[in-house]
């Protein structure tokens, strides 16, 4: 019998309502100061883009047409702090990991960038549409996803999971042990498909299966989970350390699997040797450093940028 399906709408909650602010990491060992710059409850605004110079080992491998173009679109998808993006108090401008480097990127290139906020479950189809140059929300590599779109590596993230104070889990290291709970996740993301492929566990093990509630806002995630509408949240590890740190009653559970994550691309695109150059330029001159810390994610650092490598098994 296949699990239960319901797709679940939400209106948006601000970012206010929900006071989620500082950050947590990524990294077990620093979790305790995740906030890094910021104040609790508040988003970090420290600038850590305007320093950054041209590079002009990385520009020159631009494509011609988009070096005399000075731009970059991008499909930007908010409601995920803190690797993904989220409004600051004027309700207009993104935050977050990924608008950081985004924003250094297009800064290290010489390019402007032009960002549009979408839906992260329409960033890849439009791309493939050519609507836009990239697409940035924490997007994690995988090997189905390398069918259809190009990476480029900025931090490595991954699954894992979040429950109220009053839950019994301890930890989820099989998914049998969601059988008979009920999953709130984004719709559209690498926890779906997770969920997905994995449907049938609970009906071999003869158990209850799990049933999943997917919301395309992110905010829904933690209030269906609040109001005891869903048993256990899976999402970013970054973005649950991040989300438990803000929302009374609930704990991060663990993290259950790692990710690369990455700006994402059409199929074969010309920008992403561009693209790996900056990202590796950043860390050589402490811009990437700067920025994890300023969201206290040191623990999502990578060794080096990397063109969609195989996901991390």
């Amino acid at each position: 019998m296949p699990r239960t399906r319901q797709t679940a709408a939400f209106a948006l909650i601000t970012v206010t309502a929900l006071a989620l602010g500082a950050c947590g990491s990524g990294d077990p060992a620093t979790s305790a100061a995740g906030a890094g710059s910021a104040e609790q409850g508040k988003i970090p605004t420290t600038d850590v883009v305007s320093s950054v110079k041209k590079n002009e080992d990385a520009a020159k491998l631009l494509p011609a047409k988009v070096r005399t173009a000075g731009t970059l679109t991008i499909a930007a998808a908010a409601g995920s702090p803190p690797s993904g993006a989220a409004y600051l108090e004027d309700g207009k401008t993104l935050a977050g990991v990924d608008v950081d480097f985004a924003d250094a990127v297009a800064k290290a290139l010489g390019l402007k960038p032009k960002r549009e906020v979408a839906a992260f479950e329409a960033i890849l189809p439009a791309l493939g549409s050519g609507k836009y140059d990239l697409g940035t929300g924490n997007f994690g590599v995988t090997d189905e996803r390398r069918k259809t779109i190009d990476f480029v590596t900025y931090i490595n993230d991954g699954q894992g999971f979040a429950v109220r104070d009053d839950s019994d889990l301890k930890k989820v290291t099989d998914l049998t042990q969601l059988c008979g709970l009920t999953v709130a996740t984004g719709a559209g993301t690498t926890f779906e498909a997770t969920l997905d492929d994995n449907d049938q566990l609970c009906e071999d093990a003869g158990r209850k299966p799990y049933e999943v509630k997917t919301y395309a806002d992110p905010s829904a995630v933690w209030i269906s989970l609040q109001q005891g509408r869903s048993d256990i949240v899976m999402n970013t590890i970054n973005g649950l350390r991040y989300g438990v740190a803000q929302l009374k009653g609930l704990r991060f559970l663990n993290e259950y699997k790692r990710l690369d994550v990455g700006f994402v691309f059409k199929k074969g695109t010309p920008l992403a040797p561009a693209f790996q150059a900056a990202v590796n330029g950043l860390k050589a001159d402490g811009t990437y450093d700067r920025i994890l810390k300023k969201w206290g994610t040191t623990g999502s650092a990578i060794e080096t940028s990397q063109i969609s490598p195989p996901e991390i098994k």
